[in-house]
């Protein structure tokens, strides 16, 4: 049931934040950071409908587990569903602070929050068995609200410091990062908010391939609840080095590519200087990431079986979980491979190219 109820978290927060925080985070940081900040705050109200919409899907069109089997579970998908919403509360904070290359804030929130919500897990297992599910939403909604005031906390601090004075952070008082007007100015960067228009119209089928498998798994019920289980056991073992080494690096990168290389301009009509760059850095990603992938993919089929033994025994490295996670270690390396120069065609296409590449991939 945990495998649904992420599902439902991820989901919701993919569509509501992906494509803004591309559009927002294209460009340079000397953009107009009124209109951006006013086109981050929307992701709130699309979150909070799409969390509606996903939340009534996954309580009346999907099958119920039985409740003296599993507790709790309409109360797991509501709490899911607000711990999605009160995520994307940060959304302006993240943008601008990965914008501006805060990259200690990121590890600071992010790993705290972590450790908080493992520690609140191991807990109320201990204390509260009896809880189900309500152990690990709550767990949830702890780690996105702690989450939130890391960002919150430190730009309330960072905003008027002399430290922002001597950086020319554009943002001097805390009410600019709220949603606001200005005389004599669009509300919004149109150019910028159609960008977003196009990343959000192809982000549907990318995270379909993304969690395709777990979407199958949730609508037609092809494995049951404990199937479902090991499944996610294997997965996020798999997953690891993707989560962990492959996606920081397809996020920061993607900031430089966006930066470095003029968005829907052609290559000869940019500086060349800043192309070689681009180009030279591209391939000494490939490089690394191929030679990760190749690692994984060759240690993590001769050892699968030893590690999920490790792990949890036999009721794991007995069945169909070390084929898994052999298959995993394989599309480790696909992912290797798709995640940098994603991150680079992204970073370079026009709002066209865009959206010819969504109606392409159709």
């Amino acid at each position: 049931v945990n495998v649904r109820l992420t599902l439902l978290y991820s989901t919701v927060v993919f569509l509501a934040r992906e494509a803004f925080r591309r559009a927002c985070l294209s460009g340079s940081a000397k953009k107009n950071w009124t209109q951006t900040v006013n086109l981050l705050w929307l992701t709130v109200p699309l979150g909070v409908l799409w969390s509606l919409i996903l939340g009534w899907v996954w309580l009346h069109m999907l099958e119920v587990p039985d409740p003296d089997v599993v507790p709790h579970y309409r109360t797991g998908v509501m709490l899911f569903g607000l711990s999605a919403v009160v995520e994307l509360l940060a959304e302006p904070f993240w943008v601008l602070a990965q914008a501006h290359l805060f990259v200690r804030l990121k590890v600071i929130a992010e790993s705290l929050s972590i450790i908080s919500k493992c520690c609140l897990t191991v807990i109320l297992v201990v204390l509260c068995p009896h809880w189900g599910l309500l152990v690990f939403s709550l767990s949830q909604l702890l780690y996105t609200s702690l989450l939130v005031f890391c960002y919150v906390i430190y730009f309330l601090n960072f905003l008027g410091s002399p430290e922002a004075l001597r950086k020319s952070f554009p943002i001097c008082r805390v009410t600019e990062l709220l949603p606001h007007f200005e005389e004599d100015q669009a509300i919004l960067n149109w150019k910028q908010a159609k960008l977003t228009w196009s990343f959000f119209k192809q982000s549907f089928l990318k995270q379909i391939l993304t969690e395709g498998e777990r979407y199958v798994m949730t609508f037609l019920n092809v494995l049951n609840f404990g199937d479902q289980g090991v499944y996610d056991i294997v997965n996020n073992l798999g997953s690891l080095v993707a989560r962990f080494i492959f996606l920081p690096i397809e996020e920061s990168f993607y900031i430089f590519f966006a930066k470095v290389l003029e968005r829907g301009k052609e290559i000869k009509h940019q500086k060349q200087e800043d192309v070689a760059i681009a180009a030279t850095v591209l391939e000494s990603l490939l490089k690394l990431v191929l030679l990760i992938g190749l690692t994984i993919t060759v240690f993590g089929y001769a050892y699968s079986q030893l590690a999920l033994d490790i792990y949890g025994g036999s009721m794991l490295s007995s069945g169909s979980g070390p084929s898994l996670l052999r298959c995993y270690s394989l599309y480790v390396l696909l992912l290797a491979v798709n995640g940098v120069t994603e991150c680079f065609t992204f970073a370079s296409m026009s709002k066209e190219q865009v959206d010819r590449f969504r109606f392409d991939k159709h």
